[in-house]
């Protein structure tokens, strides 16, 4: 059995993941978002014997089992955008970061070692700031491996908003969970 995670701080006592906080954000007319929530699964805290290397093979093998393949290791751009033809989930492989979710008037998430974040796709994001070792594994569903990215611009936003309604749910969260459950 993998115990991915429990030493990722990712496991409930009932064996199951964490539950995420879950955020809606509202279309501004230049990013649309989604109205699926955005999904937050807040670590309990990363095994101590793991290092940044170790947390990413344990994110990609969890990701992997659960239609979520890995794509890309970095941070997030420095201004507002989005993806309007793939849901995106990160894991927080090292440090800290703070991100605004849902455009320029949206809300400031502050994630740390182990996290993992869902963004239906349209989801706004924006890097703010960061510690220097901040790195990010992205993974997207198995059939969403192409990315778009579109900055906050009212001239895209209509087509965007059509593409976005074309966007498939995965049977699963990164972390093995129904995604009914939290998109149903």
């Amino acid at each position: 059995m993998d115990d991915s995670l429990e030493m990722l701080g990712l496991a409930e006592a009932h064996g199951g993941s964490v539950a995420p906080e879950c955020r809606r954000f509202n279309d501004d007319g230049r990013i649309p978002n989604s109205p699926l929530p955005t999904l937050l699964f807040r670590s309990h805290g990363v095994a101590g014997a793991l290092d940044r290397e170790a947390i990413a093979a344990r994110f990609e093998r969890l990701f992997c089992a659960n239609g979520w393949q890995p794509s890309w290791r970095g941070g997030v751009y420095d201004y507002h955008h989005y993806h309007s033809i793939a849901h995106e989930a990160f894991g927080v492989l090292s440090g800290r970061g703070r991100l605004r979710l849902g455009g320029e008037r949206g809300e400031d998430f502050t994630l740390e070692v182990g996290d993992v974040l869902v963004l239906p796709a349209g989801t706004g994001h924006c890097h703010l700031e960061a510690s220097e070792d901040f790195l990010l594994l992205a993974a997207y569903p198995e059939d969403q491996r192409q990315l778009d990215l579109i900055g906050a611009d009212p001239e895209a936003h209509d087509a965007a908003v059509a593409r976005i309604a074309q966007v498939s749910l995965p049977p699963r969260d990164p972390l093995g969970g129904d995604s009914a459950r939290w998109w149903g």
